[in-house]
């Protein structure tokens, strides 16, 4: 377990992303997926309101309510850190303070809980003065409903603001980010967010840790993965960094004898302030790729062998 920044929060060193539950992770699928996660010691889950919005038939919460009828059929409630997020669905879009304590409450039902773990701003509202954002979240914690929040997509100028924000009006403070962070997606975190992260200890749970799926190997220049609903974001990265990349992950594997995406996964537990990158499986035998990279500690010289292959 690892402590997740600043907060009373011992999380499992990969979190299980709940996008594809209600998707393409049918309910039964999805307790599998849930059943399998938990029975290996893991401990946080990740969703948002707004998924799986997108999917034909769903209008968001599909992720939520799968999860929450889990967490009553398993009675572990106690056991799970759970966290999710607010501001991108569609009918609750944005970071007001009356959309935030409305979509709070939705989530609390959908879920079937009486507190959320760790709440996130889903990503920047502009239009919204940070100290109405900052304050709605604070009643939240305030009233026992939300125990830690945290920003999604936020640009370093800006999470610095909202902190500095939360301190001068005697907010809750955001405590945890989750940025797009992997090997072949680096630069949008690395550098002034990065540091930021570690001046102000917050944890960080990077999502797209496998790339939407390339990072997992299955997508290679010479095959045809064209019916995968991740297909054409995978597929964006079958560039000459992207192979280089690949070609490396390939090598350790081999030399570890273990699966593609663990390496990856394994890759960005090694860098500074990331607390658990964030990783779905849509079944049980996927699930297995993730657990193995919790445990799998990669050396200095394989590091930098990723490194050098992913600049």
């Amino acid at each position: 377990m690892a402590q997740l920044g600043g907060t009373a929060l011992d999380v499992f060193p990969i979190c299980l992303g709940g996008n594809v539950f209600g998707w393409t992770a049918d309910r039964d699928e999805s307790f599998a997926v849930l059943d399998g996660y938990a029975a290996a010691g893991g401990n946080f889950i990740d969703s948002a309101d707004m998924y799986s919005a997108w999917a034909p038939g769903n209008s968001g919460g599909e992720s939520e309510t799968i999860i929450g009828e889990w967490l009553r059929a398993r009675g572990n409630r106690d056991d799970v850190v759970v966290a999710t997020k607010v501001g991108w669905l569609p009918q609750r879009s944005g970071l007001s303070a009356a959309n935030i304590a409305a979509a709070a409450e939705d989530s609390l039902r959908r879920l079937g809980v009486d507190h959320i773990d760790l709440y996130y701003a889903h990503g920047d509202d502009p239009t919204v003065p940070l100290a109405e954002t900052l304050g709605a979240f604070d009643a939240l914690v305030r009233a026992g409903k939300v125990r830690y929040i945290a920003a999604s997509n936020y640009t370093a100028p800006r999470l610095a603001e909202s902190l500095a924000v939360s301190r001068r009006e005697g907010f809750a403070e955001f405590t945890a980010l989750q940025p797009k962070y992997n090997l072949v997606e680096r630069t949008e975190f690395e550098g002034e967010l990065a540091d930021l992260c570690a001046a102000e200890n917050l944890g960080v749970a990077p999502y797209y840790g496998l790339a939407r799926g390339f990072l997992t190997g299955k997508y290679r220049p010479a095959q045809n993965n064209s019916s995968s609903p991740r297909a054409e974001g995978a597929r964006a990265h079958l560039n000459d960094r992207g192979l280089r990349v690949l070609a490396a992950l390939d090598e350790i594997a081999t030399l570890r004898n273990a699966p593609v995406a663990s390496i990856a996964l394994s890759w960005l537990r090694t860098q500074r302030t990331v607390t658990a990158p964030i990783a779905s499986a849509r079944t049980a035998d996927q699930l297995a790729d993730l657990l193995l990279a919790a445990e799998l500690e990669l050396t200095a010289a394989e590091v930098r062998r990723l490194d050098d292959a992913s600049v």
